[in-house]
């Protein structure tokens, strides 16, 4: 029987991440944890994320949910990760990114870099003016 690190992260990494997630603040999650919480323990709580996450299993805790207000009336659920769990999320990210960003089709816009929802309807509706001029 062979065996394998689930996912190699240098501890390196895990700091550069936790600190461009704390460049982009956020809220507390389910935990109640903020930034300001994680960092008073810094180093135990990096190393308890780095520890699962470089020798498997990670399991992510679970997300507070959170409605918004709707400019047009209503509200919209917003999934809000815990501190720890940005960092986790974050470092895959950074790691699969490179990968898998060429792989993509030009014309795909759901959750990439330097893409938005806005540019997928302008693209689609110069489409539809192209195979019917005039709209």
């Amino acid at each position: 029987m062979t065996s394998t690190k689930a996912f190699g992260i240098a501890k390196r990494e895990l700091w550069e991440t936790y600190q461009q997630v704390k460049a982009n603040r956020g809220a507390a999650g389910v935990d109640e944890e903020t930034i300001v919480m994680f960092e008073q323990n810094l180093t135990r709580n990096l190393y308890k994320l780095w520890n699962p996450m470089s020798s498997g299993p990670y399991f992510p805790p679970p997300v507070k949910q959170v409605e918004m207000p709707k400019a047009k009336g209503g509200t919209s659920k917003l999934g809000i990760p815990t501190v720890s769990d940005r960092i986790a999320q974050t470092v895959v990210k950074r790691a699969i990114e490179p990968i898998l960003e060429p792989i993509f089709y030009p014309d795909s816009y759901g959750y990439r870099p330097g893409s938005s929802a806005k540019q997928a309807v302008a693209i689609t509706q110069k489409a539809v003016l192209a195979i019917r001029p005039g709209g």
